[in-house]
């Protein structure tokens, strides 16, 4: 047998071991389809298969937008659809300028990664995303966690900071709306400490674009068009699409044109996806699918709060904390089985001891599938006996 193919046992045994691990701690993922009625996706509107969105990409399709770009948008693929995306999601938002990239995460890596300089600080909510998490790791400044959504330690640790000699940038970063508990940031708090330090805010607006704000512009929506407020705005959440908009000034997209290694070395997007994406944003300023879902998040959640004692997040993320992990999974397979599509999120995605069901609430699903799951979660909640 040649040697490269040769079984090497303990090659991966490490590997095994961690895994092993995660699946004694009810910690393993895996892979699983979509069935059953959604309850776990991000589409929030609906939009991924909606009729419209199909119709936008077949018109792309017959007037010769291409599937691949076929390069990195600094080579050959830049292509008019995307600069066309980009113009309109500027007037959109009120921003100068917007810069569109292949994710969500590929996008908040390279913002924290190429804003903030050596000698700066970024300041950042505890429960902030992974991909933040990841820019920082890749960066060079300074970063410090602080209590979520204290407004009032944001400005402390700058305020140690600048007493232990810090001369630097301050860059804020925050999510809106964050993703696993269905709360709002203390914008317009954080807007005066920026404005009052001259610092960034950066805002991860991914879970509010599309379901909050006029025309579906965001929790941010007041605070664009400034020049110290860079919003990230996803295009695969209630847009239906893929991809992510940085919207900012004209010299932070300019900057990270020139030295954002996310965006200077990867392949550009599907110029045939930023067709779609542009199609979406124009779906998205009719507020008919904004106010459905408003209704069906209030009405949901007074159910979940008489019935279960859920506590209402005034939001289409609504958490089921449970805590412990096996209960959450058990949980969750059980409503899997009798056809609800809930997920368990586990440590480390959210604080040891919270694990939790995280209820999506979306426009692929009606008050009377919210009812009927109400209905089989009731007793899977109950205390064994």
């Amino acid at each position: 047998m040649p040697e490269a193919t040769r079984s090497r046992p303990a090659l991966l045994a490490g590997h095994r071991a961690h895994l092993a691990d995660l699946q004694d701690a009810h910690r393993l993922r895996r892979l699983a389809p979509r069935a059953g009625r959604d309850f776990a996706s991000n589409d929030y509107l609906g939009l991924s298969a909606s009729p419209a969105l199909r119709q936008a990409v077949g018109e792309a399709l017959a007037r010769g937008v291409p599937i691949g770009s076929g390069g990195s948008r600094l080579l050959r693929g830049n292509h008019p659809e995307h600069e066309a995306l980009e113009q309109e999601a500027a007037a959109v938002f009120g921003s100068a300028a917007s810069l569109y990239f292949s994710s969500g995460y590929a996008a908040n890596a390279a913002l924290l990664a190429t804003l903030p300089q050596r000698g700066d600080l970024i300041v950042h909510d505890a429960l902030v995303h992974a991909s933040a998490h990841e820019g920082m790791r890749l960066g060079r400044a300074e970063a410090v966690a602080v209590p979520h959504n204290d407004a009032g330690a944001v400005e402390a640790a700058i305020a140690r900071w600048r007493t232990g000699g810090g001369v630097g940038r301050v860059w804020i970063a925050v999510e809106s709306l964050y993703s696993m508990d269905g709360d709002r940031a203390p914008l317009a708090d954080l807007a005066v400490i920026a404005d009052r330090h001259d610092a960034f805010l950066l805002i991860d607006e991914a879970h509010a674009t599309g379901v909050f704000g006029p025309g579906g512009r965001g929790l941010a929506a007041g605070l664009e068009g400034r020049e110290n407020v860079i919003t990230l705005r996803t295009c695969g959440k209630a847009l239906g699409c893929e991809g992510a908009l940085v919207c900012a000034d004209r010299t932070v997209i300019d900057f990270l044109v020139n030295r954002g290694r996310g965006f200077i070395f990867s392949t550009a997007p599907s110029p045939l996806m930023a067709a779609a994406c542009r199609a979406a944003l124009g779906l998205m300023q009719d507020e008919t699918r904004q106010a459905r879902l408003a209704t069906l998040m209030a009405e949901a959640g007074r159910l979940l709060a008489d019935r279960l004692g859920i506590p209402s997040t005034g939001a289409q993320i609504v958490p089921v904390v449970l805590g412990n992990d096996a209960r959450t999974m058990a949980v969750a397979q059980g409503l899997q089985a009798r056809g609800f599509d809930v997920r368990g999120i586990r440590p480390p995605t959210v604080p040891a001891g919270t694990a939790r069901l995280r209820l999506s609430l979306t426009l692929n699903v009606a008050m009377t599938d919210v009812e009927d799951l109400v209905e089989v979660l009731e007793p899977l909640l109950e205390p064994a006996a």
